[in-house]
């Protein structure tokens, strides 16, 4: 069943106040958000948004948690748990393109995560840096055993912090520029280097 038009949930209204919230961080930098401004931007008066909030810390708290959540489960899924006797010039490149389609598919949160705007809140940047340290001591654990006869890493968790970065700044480049930088070019490049990586 839908919402009549101009009448919405309290949930579908909390959705919306983050998602202007976003956008107004993402355009002008966190500095331009206030309740004034969120309120402005979504047609509505500030005690509907304090309704929901309380106030701007509630809301900027809000949106960090929400976008930090939607960013981790969109990467769980897309992270490998271990080789299990795969070939990691297939599953490795294969990861990198689930990340890049997740990127890919949801631009304004990964925006946020890789390059937060300016004045982020510190509590962005610290569930930045928790989910990454997430990621790392994930990825350390699968490059652990080598990607192949020989090729034990003499520091897995080094290993793991490149292997992010080089992710990370791919991911970059397909939100800078996807028609420069499409998820095929960027994916072919990793496969080619883990080829002569691996041998």
């Amino acid at each position: 069943m839908t919402t009549p038009v101009g009448r919405m949930t309290a949930e579908e209204r909390r959705e919306q106040l983050l998602d202007v919230t976003k956008e107004i961080a993402f355009e002008h930098g966190f500095h331009a958000v206030s309740i004034e401004a969120v309120a402005r931007a979504a047609g509505i008066t500030r005690p509907i948004v304090y309704s929901h909030f309380h106030d701007l810390p509630g809301v900027l708290d809000a949106l960090i948690d929400r976008e930090s959540s939607r960013a981790l489960s969109q990467l769980a899924a897309v992270l490998p748990t271990g080789l299990e006797g795969r070939d990691p010039r297939d599953l490795l490149p294969a990861a990198l393109r689930g990340y890049l389609e997740v990127v890919e598919g949801d631009p304004a949160t990964w925006r946020l995560v890789l390059m937060p705007p300016e004045g982020a809140p510190v509590t962005l940047r610290d569930r930045i840096a928790r989910g990454r340290s997430a990621v790392i001591a994930q990825l350390a654990d699968v490059v652990r055993p080598g990607l192949g006869p020989g090729t034990e890493p003499p520091d897995p968790e080094l290993t793991a912090v490149m292997l992010s970065a080089v992710s990370d700044e791919a991911a970059r480049l397909l939100l800078t520029d996807p028609e420069r930088y499409p998820v095929d070019r960027l994916v072919a490049l990793a496969e080619w280097a883990l080829g002569r990586f691996v041998g």
